[in-house]
């Protein structure tokens, strides 16, 4: 029998935790409950006591009741479910997680769901969600759903949702998913201007027997592909769709954060790099752009999303960020520059089109690479089928030199 996870703070919500956790139950999995809460007596008794979640993150609960500051108990629960949730699942005692809560029990289910391996059902009933809840979801799988009304006992239309949440953990937790067939993976970043370079690649990679796992480049699928590559997912990396880096210098909308282009790099993974669409800076619409950037140059490329041209000064930092996280590769690394556009609107004849910005970028690259890093300069458009080639083959090369050496995985 399969066992889910039930987390929660039984002082104030032991009421709904104990519905949830006898829905699960009635449907065929077992629950183990956990204890976050710290202020009152728990409404029921749990199967991990809050005692031992407080002790995990070396504190006590009587003190932090004591200290009567919400925040920190907040805070201790969730380094403490960090701790303890994770080492359950590898000792095998839970196969999911599903909490119940406002903003505290969010923070803290969330956060030990989080440090959870990808694959491990995850569910989050939630009065925060449907609103903005990347801070709560990360780079994880988790299913948030909405409370509807506030979680402040059991009524008509909190039983429904309860209920059927539980259905909703209890077939993931029980779901088999086929043995894996396909070959290595492959992680590859795409955007909508880099589609027919990536998919033109991936077919070559696939022939090749490898599985290609495609991140949309919207600063989500960039920290999902860096979490995922620093898991130990993936054989290579195809990155050539950095244009994340773009956003996290000019405060666009899909920052991926400062450690985009980074996990690789560590892992010493295989990994070919282009600077594709770091002539783009994303923003909503018109009107979200910041007054600073009114004058410079836009592409409206659907109602809600707005693109701002970089510029040869943004450029240029761009190529050396980029360079100084490839210096740091642990692995083979090559770089290749398509010197007829890095995106489909900066070709030739097109609204992004300006060559001077783009040189800035390449020599900014080829200046601060360390010695040993290859760089490529093909006659072509990122889109263009030739640099599809180049890019898959010479990925199939570096592939092929770490494992004569030992290090690919």
């Amino acid at each position: 029998m399969r066992t889910v996870a039930v987390i929660g703070t039984l002082d104030t919500k032991g009421t709904e935790v104990a519905f949830l956790a006898e829905q699960i139950r009635a449907r065929g999995c077992d629950t183990l409950v956990i204890d976050a809460g710290v202020f009152e007596p728990p409404a029921i008794e749990p199967d991990i006591a809050r005692h031992t979640v407080a002790g995990a993150a070396g504190e006590r609960t009587e003190a932090l009741a004591a200290s009567g500051d919400r925040g920190e108990a907040v805070a201790a629960m969730t380094r403490g479910v960090e701790r303890i949730v994770p080492d359950l699942y590898e000792q095998g005692r839970i196969h999911a997680a599903i909490g119940i809560g406002g903003s505290a029990g969010t923070t803290i289910a969330t956060a030990a769901m989080r440090a959870l391996p990808m694959g491990v059902p995850k569910v989050m009933i939630s009065t925060l969600a449907g609103g903005d809840v990347a801070a709560f979801v990360g780079s994880k799988d988790i299913a948030m759903i909405p409370s509807i009304v506030d979680i402040s006992g059991l009524n008509r239309i909190s039983r429904q949702v309860i209920v059927q949440a539980a259905a909703a953990v209890v077939a993931m937790a029980q779901a088999d998913v086929p043995a894996n067939e396909d070959g290595p993976l492959i992680a590859a970043s795409m955007f909508g201007n880099t589609t027919q370079c990536v998919e033109a690649a991936k077919a070559i990679l696939q022939s090749s027997g490898y599985e290609v796992l495609v991140f949309h480049a919207t600063g989500t699928g960039g920290r999902t592909m860096e979490s995922l590559v620093s898991s130990g997912f993936f054989t290579a990396v195809l990155d050539v769709t950095t244009t994340e880096l773009a956003d996290d210098l000019a405060g666009g909308v899909l920052s991926a954060g400062p450690n985009r282009l980074q996990a690789a790099a560590r892992a010493g993974l295989p990994a070919v790099v282009a600077p594709g669409c770091l002539d783009m800076v994303n923003f909503w619409a018109p009107e979200s752009i910041p007054e600073r950037y009114r004058e410079r140059r836009f592409y409206r490329h659907n109602p809600n999303v707005t693109l701002m041209r970089t510029t040869p000064e943004e450029n240029r930092e761009l190529g050396s960020q980029l360079a100084e996280k490839l210096n740091a590769s642990e692995g083979p690394v090559a770089v290749y520059l398509p010197l007829r556009g890095i995106s489909v609107i900066s070709a030739p004849g097109q609204p992004f089109y300006w060559p001077e910005a783009d040189q800035a970028l390449f020599q900014a690259i080829k200046g601060a690479l360390r010695p040993g890093i290859p760089v490529f300069e093909l006659d072509a458009n990122i889109n263009d089928q030739q640099f599809a080639d180049a890019v898959a083959r010479g990925l199939l090369r570096l592939i092929g030199q770490s494992a004569s050496t030992g290090v690919a995985r």
